[in-house]
């Protein structure tokens, strides 16, 4: 059996990479786990896991509420619940809830990573870029980083650049991910083509 740490980096992944029955058995495996080890900050993260992928962002924050009840010190916990925010869009305190987050668990790349990505949604990009390179500097195989950050530069122009990340997050994609690989090859070749 895994460990709850091993759980969420692999439900991480699978939630980013769209891989929804995998996250669904992810947390459930999670749940089992933290139920069994009594650990009430872990069951409540995990539920607020279950009531995203069932698209209930109210019910995803109360348990991500209780998550960081239990424990203050988890900043996925505070990441997730900034990330059913936006989706309720509330954007301003979601940016407040990346930044506890990151105030309490600084060396995860995920959170930081996330409130790049939201910066850059709303056209704040030299925060964003801020926010990726430390996501970078905590986990340099983060490819969807490497990914967001080529959208980025390809809303700021700069093909260029855009084209330098793409390749870097080909470089570091798990191979498993064909599905987006294939997505980015396509999305290199409209650059290309668009700077003929």
């Amino acid at each position: 059996m895994r460990n709850i740490i091993d759980i969420r980096i692999k439900l991480d992944d699978a939630i980013t990479y769209g891989e929804l029955a995998k996250a669904r058995g992810l947390i459930e495996e999670g749940l089992i786990l933290s139920q069994e080890k009594e650990s009430l900050g872990e069951i409540e993260y995990f539920k607020g896991q279950k009531e995203i992928l069932n698209q209930d962002f109210p019910r995803a924050i109360d348990h991500f509420d209780k998550a960081i009840q239990y424990n203050s010190s988890d900043g996925a916990s505070y990441n997730d619940r900034a990330l059913c925010m936006i989706e309720m869009g509330v954007i301003d305190e979601a940016l407040d809830y990346f930044n506890r987050g990151i105030e309490v668990e600084p060396d995860f790349a995920t959170i930081h990573h996330n409130k790049g990505w939201l910066l850059n949604k709303i056209g704040r990009h030299k925060e964003a870029l801020e926010c990726f390179n430390k996501a970078i500097e905590l986990d340099n195989n983060r490819a969807v980083t490497y990914e967001n950050m080529a959208d980025m530069f390809v809303q700021l122009g700069d093909n260029n650049k855009a084209l330098e990340f793409f390749n870097k997050a080909l470089e570091v994609l798990n191979p498993e991910y064909m599905g987006i690989k294939e997505e980015i090859i396509e999305r290199m070749k409209i650059i290309n083509h668009n700077d003929k």
